[in-house]
């Protein structure tokens, strides 16, 4: 469960290096002001750049299902209920969520980031009933 939850760390890490480089080349080509990032609201005159609003959203998902997901493998690794089954779900949660932000970040279809977001849902909540299972 480690490793998954690794990959996870990696991809948030990712994240935020792509969401700072979309905040720098927004201010170096003065799409918006730097006191924007100060409390993240612009000024009545001042449109956001997409590629910010994007990558900035994308950044926030990091930090939504994928902490239910860090809690199971957490809890999954403490119980030692680690199973063949728990650790083919978490790798195939954290395929889903490279895929969500791949989506995301690439072209961008809410349908095909919908499905990639519920898939990982599914996953996580089939990784908490697993351990339901092995807890009784």
């Amino acid at each position: 469960m480690l490793y998954p939850m690794f990959a996870m760390v990696i991809l948030t890490f990712i994240m935020a290096a792509i969401a700072m480089r979309a905040r720098i080349t927004s201010v170096k080509l003065r799409k918006i002001d730097l006191g924007y990032y100060r409390l993240m609201q612009a000024q009545v005159s001042q449109q956001v750049p997409e590629r910010v609003t994007v990558t900035t959203r994308a950044f926030n998902n990091m930090f939504e299902i994928p902490v239910l997901f860090y809690v199971v493998c957490l809890a999954s690794l403490a119980l030692e209920q680690v199973t063949s089954f728990s650790i083919i779900i978490a790798w195939s949660f954290v395929v889903s969520r490279y895929i969500h932000t791949w989506i995301h970040l690439t072209y961008n279809n809410v349908l095909h980031r919908m499905n990639a977001f519920w898939a990982g849902m599914i996953l996580v909540l089939a990784l908490w009933i697993e351990q339901l299972i092995l807890a009784v």
